[in-house]
């Protein structure tokens, strides 16, 4: 009986919260809409990206997932500068195999003034 009292007060309480809110809800207009949330801190765009840049960068929500121009603007930058870096890194690889080359060249090719170890005496 305690038990089917505390229901019913439990029950009116709740129907009589639903309806001040709905009747009392203000405005019968609907609501503004909302600007969409954009991504607070992009990449950086005054250095190049570092690791932690990377590891920092959160995208905000939107209704199906991420917003795709916010997803699509930082994977074409961070796709541009790794573009640029393999690109640096093939053309320091390319000189250094280069100044090697000519560094072995020049520790077997003969010396010009005809001098060599047997002469130096």
């Amino acid at each position: 009986m305690v038990m089917f009292f505390f229901l019913v007060v439990a029950l009116a309480v709740v129907v009589a919260a639903v309806t001040l809110a709905v009747v009392g809800g203000g405005e019968s207009a609907p609501l503004p809409e909302v600007a969409p949330e954009r991504l607070q801190d992009p990449l950086p765009a005054d250095r190049p990206v570092g690791r932690a840049d990377v590891e920092d960068l959160r995208f905000p929500l939107a209704p199906r997932g991420y917003r795709m121009a916010d997803v699509d603007d930082a994977l074409g930058r961070l796709a541009a500068e790794l573009a640029e870096r393999d690109a640096r890194i093939a053309d320091l690889e390319s000189a250094l195999a280069g100044a090697r080359a000519a560094a072995a060249d020049a520790h077997h090719a003969p010396r010009d003034r005809g001098e060599g170890p047997e002469e130096e005496r």
